[in-house]
């Protein structure tokens, strides 16, 4: 007759081992980037509503980096437009292909804007991750808003 004490014993030795073996292969899956849900994430670029970012693009060659055709479509034209870039490890500052500062914004218009980064900074075939803040006037109002993009470096 078994007691209940080995039988609980006996229970947990046996699942536990199986747990033990389960538990190993998810760590070295996660060890190995297996289970890194940044790989299954679709390259999107997403603004805020008004202001969208038509198509982008995120290379390891010589500057600029990134580059984003971004459209007004807030119904207005916006002035001062300023775009940053934090993330990954690094900084960028945006403006306009023209070189110079985008004085007026106009609505409707799609304008492609750099950012000029340190050479190396995002190696190719990484998943880049990163945060755009937006900042411009509106009616004689500063506005800053946020948004975010994520590709793959080609």
């Amino acid at each position: 007759m078994v007691k209940k004490g080995q039988a609980a014993m006996e229970f947990l030795m046996t699942y536990g081992w199986a747990i033990l073996v389960v538990l190993i292969a998810i760590g070295a899956l996660a060890y190995f980037g297996v289970l890194s849900p940044s790989r299954f994430l679709p390259s999107s670029c997403t603004l805020f509503p008004g202001l969208g970012c038509d198509s982008f693009i995120v290379t390891d060659a010589a500057s600029p980096h990134v580059t984003l055709n971004i459209r007004n479509g807030l119904g207005q034209d916006i002035t001062a437009v300023t775009i940053t870039l934090e993330g990954d490890g690094i900084a960028c500052a945006g403006i306009p292909h023209t070189g110079a500062p985008l004085a007026i914004f106009g609505d409707g218009d799609q304008v492609p804007f750099s950012f000029a980064c340190a050479v190396g900074a995002i190696p190719s075939g990484n998943r880049f991750k990163s945060d755009l803040t937006i900042a411009f006037t509106q009616d004689g109002l500063a506005h800053t808003r946020s948004g975010q993009i994520v590709s793959e470096v080609e």
